[in-house]
């Protein structure tokens, strides 16, 4: 993660982590609206309601204040895929997984965005995180899948395309939310937006994939 140049020098004080903490919620604010390229450090300085010189003595650069918070993201954003357990019933993990997702766009959509921007810019400063530690994590949970397809709990399918489509599916929500609301139309577009999301992608992924036990028979 990226160390803010203060915490370099010296032991943070509650007041400097404040101001670090200020600083790095006016920079998701500019950096999730105009992208990386399109943000300035007068920018940044302008919503943080301080100097440029000021916010420059936490953050050196503009990119470890963008580094700073693509860590963040990534760290909350793969908590739920880690979550996903191999000893449990698929389908109350693939609904939670889901829902779990759902309340991430619902109440972080500027962090979805700013990942989504860095992605669409080719992830120029994420690359060695998605060939990394991301690319592990979705090749374990991968595994999982395919367990439960071994063992006739779920129908057969591409594992890695399957956590795509939920990722496609739920940040939708996130970065498309002006659209979504657009839609919808005036009285479905309150927060009961994610809920009806939420019932319609697990009926979809739910229903798509796990196998139900057929009725038992009785040998005469």
């Amino acid at each position: 993660m990226a160390i803010p140049r203060a915490a370099q020098t010296q032991r943070r004080t509650r007041i400097q982590e404040e101001k670090e903490e200020v600083i790095l919620e006016a920079a998701l604010e500019v950096f999730s609206q105009r992208g990386f390229h399109g943000s300035t450090i007068d920018q940044i300085a302008e919503v943080a309601g301080m100097s440029k010189p000021n916010l420059l003595y936490y953050f050196r650069t503009k990119e470890a204040m963008h580094r700073g918070l693509i860590d963040r993201v990534l760290e909350n954003w793969l908590e739920p895929l880690a979550a996903f357990d191999a000893e449990g019933d698929p389908e109350e993990e693939i609904r939670s997984y889901i829902r779990r997702k759902l309340e991430m766009a619902r109440d972080f959509p500027r962090e979805s965005r700013l990942f989504a921007n860095e992605v669409l810019q080719g992830a120029p400063h994420i690359m060695a995180v998605l060939e990394g530690p991301l690319k592990e994590l979705v090749d374990e949970k991968a595994e999982v899948i395919r367990a439960w397809i071994s063992a006739g709990k779920i129908r057969d399918c591409d594992p890695h395309h399957l956590i795509f489509s939920i990722w496609s599916t739920t940040q939708h929500y996130a970065d498309f939310d002006v659209q979504v609301r657009a839609v919808l139309g005036s009285g479905h577009d309150g927060l009961d937006r994610f809920e009806a999301a939420a019932v319609f992608l697990e009926n979809l992924f739910v229903s798509g994939l796990v196998l139900k036990p057929g009725p038992a028979t009785v040998s005469l």
